[in-house]
């Protein structure tokens, strides 16, 4: 890790600090001073508006520009074979001069899950807290980044100067520790932006959301809002962590005799904290089941975010050793998905669990939006083999990390912004947060629902829109970054749904004659044995067109094969109703 930068991280004189760090005071500005209105700061939304995921904010003053997160988002079912989806880094790659650094405000994937593919693209130094710093050095040792890296550990209370700005971190809770907003200090004015948060009163580390610095800058005057928007459809206030802690006790103390195993999100420590703790009070011993789980708990126990007593943690080989209610089992796979480890246990395909009437199944987590139906299925096959399964509709198992109406409108309370700019949601989101919003008496001409792509010039006397900048998907499939496109995506939507046929002959080069051949394979279209009537007439039909179309002297292989596509489409179209996606494959002897 690095802790050497050209920019400067100030902190108070009383925090204790682990570590040794090099400051300097920030250099004033040399330039002239200008008139306040003369004054402008740039946002440009590269991610994270219009959807749940791949968060990132690029902020621009005097020709010094920053980021904030750096996200991915997982791909939805229209997207198969895709792995990640990120952010497009053209604008960023295009002002890789003029980039200072990277803030990140927590440790969840939609804020980091982006850093290495960035970074192989760009070198900036990536400011983050004693956690997240841990998570992000994981990931660039899988890719093979980590001792090029500039990582530089900074704490709620400590200011960061980058070129023109100043950045002040505000702690906030959240469903993970460690995270914080920050405000942003710039010649045209103070920006805040919340980072994910809620108030909590109390956490489950006794650290409460910092409020008064909140009412510090309002106070003083904040030119915009960027808030977390993720719950504004919910009333009332998010319910504290400590609720679920009170529902493990409750339910551990349901499951008897039981085996128990607890699904829910990998990056909740403090979710992990109280299944260990409610374990630990039934004398029960706790194995962990999933490579991002696994990772999280060795992490977090290094740097003191977990405490879990010697001899309490197992290895998952070493389980058929104790009797089922000694065992807890915490898993991944609170959302269904398809090859996490909970999903391969409900359908009996897991190597070391299996599941049966003895089994008391907690999924501690809410089904993300379009992930309902393979959460269901996961229940459903569950209970089939026997298990009790308990879920959010049925206990308080599960608490979001994001703020709620009344929680948001607060922030909005205590802030009081110039200008409010609803960050963080899919549109539906946006727009009840910008009604909250006016509700709280922010003029409608004052607040801005964006989409990616979109950049704010604002200044103490307007917010106007200007040109956007490139943005977008950039799809990760395997080792390819960006590689996969609308062309490559349509072809697997294509075989997906109708099927391929390859149509397979070998032709001699002189005469032109056909030596074996035409033949017809079927993929994911019909069987072949039982439409042999079909698969003659196709046969037939690529005999006739290779014989008509194939000429020794020119050997125009695109007419052939055109020839070919059209005619076989057109003929299982007639007889199935369905167009699979055609092959030819073609040789010359």
């Amino acid at each position: 890790m690095q802790k050497k930068n050209n920019e400067s991280v100030q902190r108070p004189k009383d925090r204790k600090v682990g570590r040794r760090y090099y400051y300097r005071k920030p250099k004033k500005s040399a330039a002239a001073p200008e008139k306040k209105s003369a004054e402008s700061v740039r946002v440009a939304f590269l991610g994270g508006l219009n959807e749940i995921g791949k968060n990132m904010t690029l902020y621009e003053c005097r020709g010094d520009m920053f980021l904030v997160d750096c996200g991915l988002s997982f791909p939805d079912d229209d997207l198969p074979g895709v792995d990640l989806v990120i952010p497009d880094f053209t604008f960023v790659e295009k002002n890789a001069d003029k980039i200072r650094g990277l803030v990140v405000t927590h440790g969840h994937e939609d804020h980091i899950g982006g850093i290495a593919y960035l970074l192989k693209r760009i070198n900036v130094p990536v400011y983050a807290t004693k956690l997240t710093i841990g998570l992000i050095e994981g990931k660039l040792k899988e890719h093979g980044l980590l001792s090029r890296a500039q990582l530089i550990e900074i704490h709620a209370g400590d200011h960061i100067s980058l070129g023109c700005f100043t950045l002040e971190l505000i702690h906030v809770n959240h469903s993970i520790p460690d995270a914080v907003g920050i405000a942003i200090q710039s010649p045209a004015g103070t920006v805040i932006q919340t980072g994910d948060f809620k108030i909590d009163t109390t956490p489950i580390d006794g650290d409460m959301i910092d409020l008064a610095r909140f009412c510090e800058y309002g106070r003083r005057g904040v030119l915009a809002l960027l808030s977390d928007s993720t719950n504004a459809e919910r009333p009332g206030f998010t319910m504290s962590e400590r609720k679920v802690g009170e529902s493990f006790a409750t339910l551990f103390n349901k499951a008897n005799n039981k085996r128990i195993i607890v699904a829910t999100f990998a990056s909740n420590i403090h979710r992990v904290q109280q299944i260990i703790d409610a374990a630990c009070v039934r004398g029960r011993k706790v194995a962990v089941i999933g490579r991002s789980l696994e990772n999280l708990v060795s992490i977090g126990s290094e740097l003191g975010y977990l405490n879990v007593p010697d001899g309490v943690l197992i290895p998952i080989d070493t389980i058929k050793s104790y009797p089922d209610e000694k065992l807890v089992i915490i898993t991944t796979g609170s959302q269904g998905e398809p090859m996490s480890a909970l999903t391969k246990m409900a359908f009996s395909e897991h190597r070391k669990v299996t599941i049966g009437p003895n089994d008391y199944v907690i999924i501690s987590a809410t089904p993300i939006p379009g992930n309902e139906k393979m959460v269901s299925n996961v229940v459903n096959e569950l209970m089939k083999l026997g298990a009790d399964v308990i879920y959010e509709k049925m206990y308080e198992v599960h608490v979001s990390g994001h703020a709620c109406q009344e929680e948001l409108k607060l922030m909005l309370g205590i802030v009081k912004p110039k200008y409010f700019i609803p960050v963080h949601g899919e549109q539906k989101h946006l727009q009840k947060h910008a009604g909250l919003a006016e509700a709280m008496g922010i003029s409608k001409k004052n607040i801005f629902i964006g989409n990616n792509g979109n950049r704010l010039e604002l200044s103490s006397t307007s917010m106007r829109q200007i040109s956007d900048v490139p943005s977008g998907d950039v799809y990760v499939d395997g080792i390819g970054v960006g590689d996969v496109g609308n062309i490559v995506l349509n072809d697997r939507k294509h075989l997906s749904r109708d099927g391929i046929i390859i149509v397979v002959a070998t032709i001699d080069a002189e005469t032109g004659t056909i030596m074996s051949g035409p033949d017809i394979v079927s993929r994911g279209f019909v069987y072949v044995r039982e439409n042999e009537e079909l698969m003659n007439r196709a046969r037939a039909a690529a005999q006739r067109i290779i014989e008509q179309t194939y000429d020794t002297r020119y050997k125009d292989w695109n007419t052939v094969k055109t020839s070919l596509r059209d005619t076989i489409s057109k003929i299982m179209y007639e007889k199935t109703k369905r167009s699979p996606m055609v092959l030819p494959i073609l040789m010359e002897m």
